[in-house]
């Protein structure tokens, strides 16, 4: 739990700043839409598409791994991608499942160890939740919770927001270790 993850996101990092400027703008606009895509099918497919949603995260995570402008680019542009496909989404994404995905990106690139990573996230995405619930009042749980400040459901959101982030930073883990060694293989 306290150690530093593997050097696959940095040796990602690096390979990335071998693009050009174009090349990683095309990047970001594809993973934008992309995410954009992804982050609706909850809307467009019921069921199913809440089930496909929350990868919108891995869009926004890669772009920022490329470098954390383009991240950032590639977040703010899925929010205006969303605004027009989807408006009811688009602050979803701004508060939950883009801010997760930029969240690990940025720690995969400056804190190194797990725990941070995990712990830094979580605090965003529990923010981001906590901010559309009791802020602004818009139903992000569903019926599960009330807009009405409770200490005890934000307890709970943060063990849903740090069980969430954990599971997204092993993935990553994972996912980039074989992405790493495919691009080894390709050399």
């Amino acid at each position: 739990m306290f150690s530093v993850l593997s050097d696959e996101s940095y040796k990602l990092h690096h390979y990335f700043k071998t693009f050009s400027y174009s090349k990683k703008l095309v990047l970001a606009a594809i993973f934008s839409a992309l995410a954009a895509i992804l982050q609706s099918t909850g809307n467009f497919l019921p069921g199913f598409g809440y089930l496909i949603s929350p990868f919108a995260t891995l869009p926004i995570l890669i772009c920022t791994i490329i470098s954390i402008p383009f991240g950032l680019q590639s977040y703010v542009l899925t929010f205006f991608l969303l605004t027009l496909i989807q408006p009811s989404e688009s602050f979803v994404f701004l508060f939950t499942t883009g801010i997760v995905g930029l969240g690990i990106g940025i720690a995969l690139l400056i804190l190194k160890i797990r725990i941070y990573i995990i712990v830094f996230t979580s605090v965003l995405l529990m923010s981001g939740i906590c901010f559309l619930l009791y802020i602004v009042h818009f139903p992000v749980l569903g019926p599960i919770a009330s807009t009405s400040l409770s200490l005890k459901v934000m307890g709970f959101i943060y063990i849903f927001s740090f069980a969430y982030s954990w599971v997204w930073v092993e993935l990553i883990r994972f996912i980039f270790k074989k992405w790493y060694k495919l691009m080894g293989e390709n050399r």
